[in-house]
């Protein structure tokens, strides 16, 4: 564009004007005092007139620069509106959600397909982790985590139950050892997730006195858990909304009919201002419907 000014010497003239202070303008700004007093000089020279009456201890406005500076101030303004919008355009794109490996593999896969098919404006990004999520430094929208529900700075919200039954191999229901009741499970090797608590649990409630509920190693990984089960490694505990699909498959059976409701649960994990933001309330909805939904089934 012709006889546009240099772009530099505009912010520093404008940043100068606001604050009637080429100290605060240079703070702001992030430059020298004397940087910015060269700037609004050359922008004088370039136009060929005074911009500011230079005071002791003070800077006054000439009534060209009063002419000048509502212009250059909205020009400024609707530049930094325009790159905000394409900036949150750009950002409304991506949501970032962390889950635990064995929800995403056995759960949420099944059900991605639908919201990207209603929902192709939303990219997601999503981490698996067993850890705990810092939402704030992660960068994280969303998390879906397994326990209690009580995580503190979030708010967490119950998003399905968790059951737990026996499963294994069908190999292991023939054969010398044959699981057939409770009390078989004495000749198999028991796989823990996270803890015995599980088993300890389940063993209780089917009446079983004569198993030592703590052996047996435990795996931080349900996916590995049931992985190894499904080779005939052992038995693990499963849960509906885990194992529905190996089970269908015939990859794992459930021996017995006996089902013991645990008292964690998987949870929606997210800031307390979170749903402020569309992008996240519509993925919450969602997953929240495909739960009931399932629920709905048992």
């Amino acid at each position: 564009m012709k006889d546009l000014p240099p772009l530099n010497a505009l912010r520093a003239f404008e940043a100068g004007a606001r604050h009637l202070s080429f100290t605060k303008a240079a703070q702001e700004l992030h430059v020298t005092q004397a940087a910015v007093s060269h700037q609004v000089k050359a922008l004088e020279d370039h136009l060929g007139m005074a911009l500011f009456k230079r005071l002791t201890r003070k800077l006054v406005l000439t009534d060209q620069g009063k002419a000048l500076y509502p212009v250059v101030s909205e020009s400024f303004g609707r530049i930094a509106e325009a790159a905000g919008r394409l900036r949150d355009d750009g950002e409304s794109r991506i949501l970032t959600i962390s889950i635990t490996p064995a929800f995403g593999a056995k759960w949420l896969i099944h059900h991605l397909p639908r919201f990207w098919e209603r929902h192709p404006e939303i990219d997601l990004r999503i981490h698996h982790s067993i850890q705990t999520t810092d939402l704030r430094s992660d960068d994280v929208d969303l998390a879906i985590r397994y326990g209690a529900g009580q995580w503190e700075g979030v708010t967490s919200e119950f998003l399905l139950r968790v059951d737990r039954f026996p499963v294994c191999s069908p190999a292991l229901l023939k054969g010398k050892k044959a699981i057939r009741e409770p009390a078989d499970l004495c000749g198999h090797t028991l796989l823990h997730e996270d803890d015995h608590d599980g088993w300890i649990q389940w063993l209780a409630v089917a009446g079983v006195k004569d198993i030592n509920p703590r052996r047996g190693p435990i795996i931080d990984d349900a996916t590995v858990i049931l992985h190894a089960a499904a080779e005939g490694q052992g038995v693990a505990l499963g849960s509906t909304s885990i194992v529905a699909e190996d089970l269908e498959s015939g990859r794992l059976v459930k021996p017995f009919d006996l089902t013991v409701l645990s008292d964690l649960a998987y949870h929606l994990v997210y800031l307390p201002d979170a749903l402020e933001r569309p992008k996240i309330k519509v993925f919450r909805d969602f997953l929240v419907a495909a739960a009931h939904q399932g629920e709905a089934k048992l």
